[in-house]
């Protein structure tokens, strides 16, 4: 079992640049998927990325592959670095863990609580 807690979210205008990190306390990673999602107001939500602990892997979702990237910072700290915001990227944006499976996979067992990014025009 793994406890994830999210930081680096804030108000930054369109173009700009924004570093979420999500720490991550409990088992080691070796075995897990990290991934990022996100939900906006009145919407379901959405993968970003996910990063296989193990090997490094990554997978993102077609709108922000270019974009943003997601990597370990340290042996339990996920990184979703995002650039070129757009306002449609405004959302509440999670971290999420679990063992194993495919990088594609929006089937996830832990959840932090979540870091609000809000990008303006």
């Amino acid at each position: 079992q793994v406890q994830l807690v999210e930081s680096g979210g804030g108000l930054v205008q369109a173009g700009g640049s924004l570093r979420l990190s999500c720490e991550a306390s409990g088992q080691p990673l070796l075995r897990y998927v990290l991934a990022w999602f996100r939900q906006a107001p009145g919407k379901e939500r959405e993968f970003v990325a996910s990063v296989r602990w193990s090997g490094g892997n990554t997978y993102y979702r077609d709108s922000v592959r270019g974009r943003v990237t997601i990597s370990g910072a340290g042996p339990k700290t996920v990184v979703l670095q995002m650039n070129a915001l757009k306002p449609e990227d405004t959302a509440t944006y999670y971290c999420a863990a679990r063992t194993g499976g495919s990088l594609s996979s929006e089937e996830y067992d832990y959840w932090g609580q979540g870091t609000q990014v809000t990008v303006s025009s």
